[in-house]
Formats: C-alpha cells, sequence, structure tokens
C-alpha cells in the first residue's frame, strides 16, 4: 500500500436514509438503423424459412425486431418488397458484350447463371414469374441479351420472342424443382414426423428410381414408348436435364439464321 492510500481516509458507511442505487448498468449496443437493404435482407431470410406462401409484411419485421408500420418508410407495399428482392438477384452480374462467334455458348452460360441466381433462395421462380424484368435496374441485362439475339443474326421477330422465350423456361425448370423438393420434404414428414429442419435433404435419385421402374413395369403393348424411354424419362441429374432442354431450344433458333448454322454449343 503506498503512502497516498494509507493517508486518505476511509470510506464513510452508508447513511440510514440513503436509498441503495442499483449499479450503473452497461450503455447498450447502438441499434443497426434500418434501411431499404436489411429489410429485404430480412425478407429473404423469412422466404428460405416460410416459402413464397408464408412471407409477410409482418414476418418481416418480426425478423427485424421493428414495427410492420416502420417497414414503410423504406419499401411500399408487398409487391414492391418482391420487386426489390428480384433486383437484388441481379447483383453484381452482366450480360456479355455479344460475339456472333459464341452467342450459343453464351445464351448457355447466361442461362445457367439464371437458374443459379433462382435457386439461392425458396420460391424466387415463382417471385420471378410475377414480376417482368423492366424496371431501370433491369432493363440492361435485357437489352444485353436481345443484343446477342440480333448480333448472332436471328431475325427481328425471333430474337424477340427467343428473349422471353428463354426467361420461360429458366422459370418453369426452377418452379418444377421447387416443387418436387417440396413435395418430397412433405412426405419425409409425413413418414417421419417432425419439424422440416431436421429432416434429411429429399433424395431424388431414389425418387427417379422409383419413376423409373413404373414406367419400365407398365404394359409394352398399351405403352411401348415408355418403356423404352424409361431409363431415360427421368434422371438423377437436374443439371443435365436442363442443358439438354436448352440445346434443343438453342438448336431450334439457331435454324432461324440466314446460314442455318448448326447448334455449336459445348455439350459439357
Amino acid at each position: 500500500m503506498t503512502d497516498a492510500a494509507a493517508d486518505s481516509p476511509p470510506s464513510p458507511p452508508p447513511s440510514p436514509w440513503e436509498r441503495e442505487r442499483p449499479a450503473r448498468a452497461h450503455a447498450a449496443p447502438a441499434r443497426t438503423p434500418l434501411s431499404r437493404d436489411r429489410v429485404v435482407e430480412a425478407a429473404f431470410t423469412v422466404l428460405d424459412l416460410q416459402g413464397l406462401d408464408g412471407l409477410s409484411m409482418r414476418q418481416v419485421a418480426a425478423e427485424l425486431g421493428v414495427t410492420v408500420s416502420a417497414l414503410y418508410a423504406h419499401v411500399n407495399s408487398k409487391d414492391d418488397l418482391l420487386e426489390l428482392m428480384y433486383t437484388r438477384l441481379f447483383d453484381g452480374f452482366e450480360v456479355p458484350a455479344a460475339d456472333p462467334d459464341r452467342w450459343q455458348e453464351q445464351l448457355m452460360d447466361y442461362a445457367r447463371a439464371g437458374r443459379q441466381r433462382l435457386l439461392s433462395h425458396r420460391d424466387m421462380a415463382r417471385i420471378s414469374m410475377a414480376h417482368v424484368p423492366f424496371t431501370a435496374e433491369l432493363l440492361p441485362h435485357v437489352e444485353g441479351l436481345l443484343a446477342i439475339f440480333r448480333t448472332a443474326g436471328l431475325p427481328d421477330r425471333i430474337a424477340a420472342e427467343a428473349s422471353d422465350l428463354i426467361s420461360t423456361y429458366i422459370d418453369g425448370f426452377v418452379l418444377e424443382e421447387g416443387m418436387w423438393r417440396d413435395r418430397a420434404a412433405q412426405q419425409d414428414r409425413a413418414t417421419q414426423g417432425g419439424d422440416a429442419s431436421s429432416l434429411a435433404r429429399p433424395d431424388w435419385r431414389e425418387m427417379a428410381d422409383e419413376m423409373q421402374n413404373y414406367f419400365a413395369a407398365l404394359p409394352e403393348t398399351d405403352f411401348p414408348h415408355l418403356r423404352a424411354l424409361s431409363g431415360l424419362m427421368v434422371t438423377d441429374s437436374s443439371d443435365e436435364r436442363f442443358d439438354i432442354g436448352l440445346q434443343i431450344i438453342l438448336r431450334g433458333l439457331a435454324s432461324y439464321l440466314p446460314d442455318r448454322t448448326e447448334y455449336t454449343a459445348t455439350e459439357d
């Protein structure tokens, strides 16, 4: 003990009339301000957990720990929020400069990237099908896709329809993937019980085998083609099925070129 400490007078005991005060509380951490980006991120969280049917402004507000009215300072409505979510998927993505020598390969890359965007969150294909991409943020993507078709030499009428065809194919394919995934998960819950989050991911290979075996067992006299193609009707690779569908579309588009260029995209 130092001399100064030894010389200091002892602290007096509390007086009988002094009220006991609680210990000084630490300052609460600063709360992150609500923003449009935070609202969109919270909406994605709710979407992945509840699906589109369970996504509501009330659920998003609960995820953020705010009142529903607080959301409307950043988004106008649920439809506005869904549009913002859809637009967010395109952050960082750019359509490549049109190259007439690689147009089919560029379209394959574009479609594959589009499918992965939709697969990044639950039910995004349903949201995509309900929102046309003609906002200021997405018009450059539409322009870039049309440039690929027209630079390749496709007639204008075909180029105008091809853009919608590709987008519809991507949306429909991913929508089907999601429906099968949800159906398998529901079957698992019905047979196993418990929380959906505790269940293993549905075994698509097992489901594919069941369907292939069913087709193979059909009467050959009534269903010769289903039996013959039973091993090919359903495959365990969605990536493979997606690419084959694209190849069919691109072969058809190539037939409209003035020189009838054959399909040349790499089949990998």
